[in-house]
């Protein structure tokens, strides 16, 4: 495969969540690699303008709830808008991607049961034993990935992805990137599957 994405997100996004599984099939559509780059929005927004959710203004969480519904409904997927275990820290949930990405598993399959986590299933997404247990369940070695999201290595390069996002211009998620394109959103897919279809 010649082209690749870049694909930074955080597991805790609902957009994310609902984007993952078309982008992937548009990937695969356009044999495309997908370059996966879990990132810290907590670090991400302060430094391009960004609010967390709870300091936003009352019409943009409001609107955002609407928009969850509409994408909700729309892709028919299950989804809690209003999740028990939301905001949560999601750092582990995406240090265990890498480690999988690092030993070259399928990163699609456990980001999509830890996004599963939170807005599916309304689990706790900070919590070690909950994450352990959703990547066995999707087939890893969870208690491995674990470990391997503690280490150095793994730690270095979440920080990495978060400092290439931001110096790429990437200010929210899910971000892809082709070509020094930036397409920010779930809903600007068709645009990402335009991009690989011309090369």
């Amino acid at each position: 495969m010649t082209k690749t994405v870049d694909y930074f997100f955080t597991p805790i996004s609902p957009w994310a969540y609902m984007g993952l599984e078309r982008f992937l099939g548009i990937a695969k559509r356009q044999r495309a690699n997908v370059n996966f780059k879990p990132c810290n929005l907590g670090e991400i927004f302060p430094a391009t303008g960004g609010l967390p959710l709870a300091k936003r203004a009352p019409a943009r969480q409001a609107y955002r709830v609407q928009e969850l519904e509409r994408w909700r409904d729309y892709l028919g997927v299950p989804l809690t808008i209003t999740p028990k275990f939301f905001p949560a820290n999601d750092a582990l949930a995406a240090r265990m991607i890498i480690a999988a990405r690092r030993q070259t598993l399928d990163c699609g399959i456990l980001a999509m049961a830890f996004h599963k986590l939170t807005w599916a299933e309304e689990k706790d997404m900070a919590n070690p034993d909950t994450l352990k247990a959703a990547a066995n369940a999707a087939g890893f070695a969870g208690a491995a990935l674990l470990k391997a999201a503690e280490s150095d290595e793994v730690m270095n390069e979440y920080a990495a992805n978060t400092k290439e996002a931001i110096e790429r211009g990437v200010f929210g998620a899910p971000a892809y990137v082709y070509k020094n394109q930036i397409y920010w959103g779930q809903d600007r897919l068709d645009f990402v599957e335009r991009a690989l279809a011309k090369g």
